[in-house]
């Protein structure tokens, strides 16, 4: 009676778990319709859901899976992401100014490590990218600032923003105490691919002291993590 009860167990846990499957299928089909916005992705994670509970479980059944056939559908989808991702990245055009949300604060006045902390969000409905660091002229001051000798590598890369994307950059402030400028704004540009600046647009600076002054200054590469966070 034993041996019959744990035999009987086993059967409805077999067919509950292909039942479940099978709903599980149902789910994102109509998950996918129900939401409507990229029907690709949809598709996609339909495809994704409905291969891994649907055949993958029903060769776990019957043959115990085949793992081979599973590495190299997991290869293939691999390639095929990282060829998405490409395509996505050469489709992106560079980011304009009047698409961008800039803001700055100013961060530890009067102390060593005071700059200003820039981001830059896309504001638009498809992806761009930026690239190298951006141009800045500070207060009334008509000079551009130059990179900084200290900086990391790595500015000549495209950062792609998707609608949303943030970017951060900072301006690093050095005021020896005479001959110093003051201002709370400045003007910012963005840099192309050859280098050359687009249009400026003004940004006021934020932050329990938005004035801020320097006898130097100089800009940090834009970067997907925020510099000098501490």
């Amino acid at each position: 009676m034993r041996t019959s009860r744990i035999r009987t167990v086993t059967l409805a846990a077999v067919t509950a778990a292909l039942a479940l499957g099978l709903t599980a299928c149902g789910g994102a089909d109509g998950g996918s319709k129900a939401a409507g916005g990229d029907s690709a992705a949809g598709g996609a994670q339909s495809r994704s859901v409905s291969g891994g509970d649907g055949k993958g479980g029903a060769e776990q059944v019957n043959s115990g899976g085949d793992t081979k056939e599973d590495a190299r559908s997991a290869a293939a989808k691999g390639g095929t992401d990282e060829i998405a991702s490409k395509a996505a990245k050469a489709a992106a055009r560079q980011c304009r100014g009047d698409e961008m949300m800039v803001t700055a604060v100013h961060r530890f006045a009067g102390q060593q490590g005071d700059h200003l902390l820039i981001t830059a969000s896309n504001e638009g409905a498809k992806p761009c990218w930026v690239t190298s660091y951006p141009a800045v002229k500070l207060g009334d001051d008509e000079a551009v600032l130059p990179h900084s000798k200290k900086d990391n590598p790595g500015g000549g890369k495209h950062i792609t923003l998707q609608p949303g994307g943030k970017v951060y950059s900072a301006v690093n402030l050095f005021d020896y105490g005479s001959g110093n400028q003051t201002a709370r704004s400045f003007a910012i540009s963005l840099r192309g691919a050859d280098g050359h600046d687009g249009p400026f647009y003004s940004v006021d600076a934020k932050g329990a002291k938005p004035q801020f002054s320097w006898n130097e200054a100089d800009v940090l590469n834009w970067s997907t993590k925020k510099p000098y966070d501490f």
